[in-house]
């Protein structure tokens, strides 16, 4: 198969509403997750042109679409990217929070589509389904959610999730759905990714570790007639000099001790996702072998979940490093770093000048259909749009 590599990218900041502060495991430097605090993130990055903000998910965080709701009217042009959880909501209900937020946004939403991969977290949420199980559910959820976003009347029995009759009644601005993301390391997660969505995402691994990844998920997706983009989750510790950006990576860490990295790795050893699970095998709780890729350095991942790579350099090193993403396959790059509002200016000032940049604005002119008068009709139809007299 022809290997695909994009001449522009979309590059993304992270809002912080599990927590922000300047280190790692520790409350010195803490901010609160606050509403003030998360406005000012989002508005840097619209003020910086970033594409758009990833919203996290899990307990650990403040709910996704709530914040964004409360955000999207901070912002001009940003998009966010908002976590649906499948089985946590019927597919129908999803596809409705989705329509409203997409219209009312004028076309900012981006959906991530997260299947969890936290047994603990997932029986507090009243998830109880093994790890392959879940992704059966992702699956017909997915089927169900974009049909309906389509505009089609969905009748659907599966092994999982039942429904007779979903529609909706307003469309989302953007057709037939916004677009869907979604990471999985899993064969199964390989196999919903490549029948459903329209971005993959990977967690920071070396530049190799990639390509094979993105190689796989392509040919996945090319057996069943389809074609999907890539994108990539990464940390990111920008300075003028490589040898600053170094010191301060180590100073992120510089409030860690022994007990708190055991601890933190005992708890992320427990998730059945295989993605979490190739993020710990980078460093193997080893604070002494980080630097896994030329820049790339794990540090992050010593005590936290999901994302634990950054990259670590001066402006040229890095636009290097992200180039060979870029040549493995990588459009999309939805990055952070610590603080989040400073690291946000320090790569949006630096490097985000100088990238290739396809971050084209929402469309000015809504869909001719969402342009809706008058109340519905027993909660099943709009009225008649009122036509003019003949004159």
């Amino acid at each position: 198969m022809t290997e695909v590599i994009r001449d522009k990218l979309k590059v993304l900041w992270s809002l912080p509403t599990h927590g922000d502060g300047r280190y790692l495991g520790s409350t010195e430097g803490g901010r609160a997750a606050d509403i003030d605090y998360l406005g000012q993130v989002a508005r840097a990055a619209d003020q910086l042109g970033y594409y758009g903000v990833l919203l996290p998910t899990g307990r650990s965080c403040e709910d996704s679409w709530v914040v964004a709701s409360a955000l999207v009217p901070q912002t001009k042009r940003l998009r966010f990217l908002v976590a649906i959880r499948p089985g946590l909501l019927s597919p129908s209900l999803a596809a409705r929070m989705t329509a409203t937020l997409d219209r009312v946004s004028g076309g900012r939403l981006l959906i991530n589509v997260v299947t969890g991969g936290d047994p603990v977290e997932n029986a507090g949420d009243g998830i109880f389904l093994p790890h392959d199980e879940r992704y059966a559910v992702t699956r017909e959820f997915l089927e169900i959610y974009k049909a309906e976003l389509a505009g089609e009347t969905v009748n659907y029995e599966g092994k999982h999730l039942r429904v007779k009759d979903g529609q909706l009644m307003f469309r989302p601005y953007q057709r037939p759905h916004p677009p869907l993301y979604f990471g999985g390391s899993s064969d199964a997660g390989i196999e919903v990714a490549a029948s459903t969505i329209d971005k993959y995402l990977t967690w920071g691994e070396p530049p190799a570790a990639v390509a094979e990844k993105v190689k796989r998920v392509r040919e996945a997706a090319a057996r069943v007639g389809r074609k999907v983009s890539f994108g990539i989750r990464l940390h990111m510790v920008v300075r003028e000099t490589n040898a600053k950006a170094w010191s301060a990576a180590v100073d992120l860490i510089s409030r860690l001790d022994d007990e708190t990295i055991a601890k933190a790795q005992a708890q992320l050893s427990r998730q059945d996702s295989i993605g979490q699970s190739r993020m710990r095998n980078l460093h193997k709780g080893d604070r002494t072998k980080l630097e896994i890729s030329p820049n790339l350095w794990a540090g992050v991942g010593l005590v936290r979940g999901g994302a634990g790579t950054a990259l670590v350099g001066d402006a040229d090193t890095v636009i290097e490093r992200i180039d060979e993403y870029r040549r493995a396959g990588i459009d999309t790059f939805i990055l952070s770093g610590y603080p989040h509002l400073e690291e946000a200016y320090s790569f949006g000032e630096r490097v985000l000048p100088r990238l290739p940049l396809d971050h084209n604005a929402p469309a000015d002119e809504a869909p001719a259909d969402l342009k809706l008068v008058g109340e519905a009709i027993a909660n099943t139809a709009l009225p008649e749009p009122r036509m003019a007299s003949a004159s």
